[in-house]
């Protein structure tokens, strides 16, 4: 292959150290070139992309600052940032940096893809943050109460763990299997009853969960947590650009036959792992038919609401349709029924999920490129913060779709037999298993809808499923909801009631609980231990006129 011409190559500006920048030289220069390499203090340079390869890293003030510097100083040339082995940064930090290109760890193959990329107008990011560095604070002396919170929650914890343990890998066994699933669910709802009662007394004592928890709900809702690695490439940095990075994510994580690790019992996990991968894969690709008809079309504001929710019914016959397979069928009654019509006849998928947030916020980003609010910052949506903001959006309405055509499918495997080979999980074919988990699934929606959703409204959270590369779990957003708390029937609004009631009568108890303690203190000490010491005292003297008589 020829070699292009050096006037027809990009000028690369690099920042680095003697023998890191002879390195990275040699990578780029490498047939064909990325392009040309020039110094900064060489006369007349124009540089289409600027390069910086961190040799010792710099505080994070100092950091953001020079990056700032750059893009300022060679205006309007990108930054790609290369990052060492094991630096001390965070993954927010890094979020919010303004480069346009993080890379972690520097090897040639991703440094010249990262070149390309940028050079061609998109964005990457690929990072594995440092995990940050706790720093043990004094702990204060423990109260009766608080001791009870903590030893508690440290047993729960320590039990559960163990059990999850055992779980990983789960028995072969079926008996032991729903022994420790059912210990585990058990221990959960331990943890939460406890929490229920003692948690405002503890928080008013300054009491802390154990560290580590097991079944930790809250997290982050920007990605994946601090140890794990953010992959993100941009080949363009417009809504077609940002669809097509998402796209390609969410497609690898539901093809993987995503696990539970949600804390939450799942209609999706009755599903065979393949079919679980097959409705997913389904509604992903129905969603970007939907997008291309709402490309088309062009509605804004409340027309395209109106139209979202129009097409959502359809939406899901569609994806529950290439899921069981078109031409299938199965024997039903005598006879041969085709798979996909029995399933859309026999299912209600009409219904809306309350818990389902704004579409606006996901769907003006992927059509429109707008703008949108993460955490009180206005982002473009081509920032990392977004993109993994986005990300979740989409990949809980996945899961929420996929439930509500799960548990369609769970009721009609019920009726047909048949049925539960081709799409349930081995161990349901059985009908007590498969009856159990759908009354465990109808005991915990009646539980969610009666007092979780309350809850959630009432300390402004919203649940979402996200979809990761190995399981989905469950992180929490908060956001004021005070529309729907409004909306709520008179068993949630006394669940409501009840934790207003809870948090006004803590400060109360706390104060009766310190005055029965110090008169405990005062009884102990003044009355029962000068009348310990009176009694002594006679014994003694009565002990000493005995010895003296004698």
């Amino acid at each position: 292959m020829r070699r292009r011409p050096a006037q027809s190559l990009p000028q690369l500006l690099l920042f680095a150290d003697p023998l890191q920048r002879a390195g990275i030289i040699s990578w780029l220069q490498k047939d064909p070139p990325c392009g040309e390499v020039v110094a900064s203090d060489a006369p007349g340079i124009s540089p289409q992309l600027i390069l910086w390869c961190l040799g010792s890293p710099p505080e994070p003030q100092a950091l953001d600052a020079e990056i700032r510097r750059l893009l300022e100083r060679w205006n309007p040339a990108p930054l790609l940032l290369l990052l060492p082995h094991g630096h001390p940064y965070g993954r927010d930090l890094l979020l919010q940096l303004p480069a346009q290109g993080l890379l972690e760890p520097v090897e040639e193959e991703g440094v010249r893809e990262a070149v390309a990329t940028l050079l061609a107008g998109g964005r990457v990011l690929s990072i594995t943050p440092a995990p940050r560095a706790e720093v043990a604070a004094p702990v204060p002396p423990l109260g009766l109460g608080q001791w009870l919170l903590l030893s508690g929650l440290q047993q729960i914890d320590a039990e559960l763990r163990l059990c999850l343990g055992l779980l990983d890998p789960p028995p072969d066994r079926l008996l032991p299997l729903l022994l420790l699933q059912g210990r585990v669910r058990e221990l959960r709802m331990a943890r939460r009853l406890l929490l229920w009662l003692w948690g405002p007394i503890g928080m008013a004592w300054g009491a802390v969960a154990p560290a580590g928890p097991v079944d930790e709900e809250a997290a982050d809702p920007q990605g994946p947590g601090g140890g794990e690695t953010v992959a993100i490439t941009l080949r363009q940095r417009t809504a077609d650009g940002l669809w097509e990075a998402l796209r390609h994510r969410l497609a690898e994580a539901a093809a993987a036959g995503p696990g539970n690790r949600s804390g939450q019992l799942l209609a999706l996990d009755g599903l065979h792992p393949s079919r679980r991968s097959d409705l997913l894969l389904g509604l992903l690709e129905q969603f970007e038919q939907l997008r291309s008809r709402l490309l088309q079309d062009d509605p804004r504001g409340e027309r395209l609401d109106a139209l979202w929710r129009e097409l959502q019914p359809q939406l899901r016959q569609q994806a529950l349709r290439q899921m069981a397979g078109s031409y299938v069928q199965l024997p039903m009654e005598g006879k041969l029924s085709p798979v996909a019509e029995t399933l859309l006849r026999r299912s209600q998928l009409e219904g809306d999920d309350e818990e389902l947030p704004d579409p606006m916020a996901m769907l003006q980003p992927l059509l429109q490129a707008r703008p949108l609010l993460v955490e009180g910052r206005l982002l473009s949506p081509d920032e990392p913060q977004a993109v993994l903001y986005l990300e979740l959006l989409l990949s809980n309405w996945l899961v929420r779709n996929a439930e509500l055509i799960s548990a369609e499918v769970l009721a009609a495997c019920a009726e047909w037999p048949e049925l539960r080979r081709y799409l349930l999980r081995p161990d349901l074919l059985a009908t007590r298993n498969l009856e159990r988990l759908r009354n465990q699934l109808n005991a915990q929606q009646r539980w969610s809808s009666w007092f979780e959703r309350p809850i959630h409204l009432y300390e402004s959270r919203r649940p979402l499923y996200r979809l990761g590369p190995a399981a989905i779990d469950r992180v929490d957003l908060t956001e004021p909801r005070d529309a729907e708390l409004r909306q709520l029937g008179w068993v949630q609004q006394a669940v409501t009631l009840a934790l207003e009631a809870r948090d006004a009568l803590a400060p109360q108890l706390q104060g009766l609980l310190r005055r029965l303690g110090d008169l405990l203190v005062v009884l102990l000490t003044q009355v029962v231990g000068k009348a310990i010491g009176l009694v002594g005292r006679g014994i003694v003297q009565g002990m000493g006129r005995s010895l003296h008589r004698g």
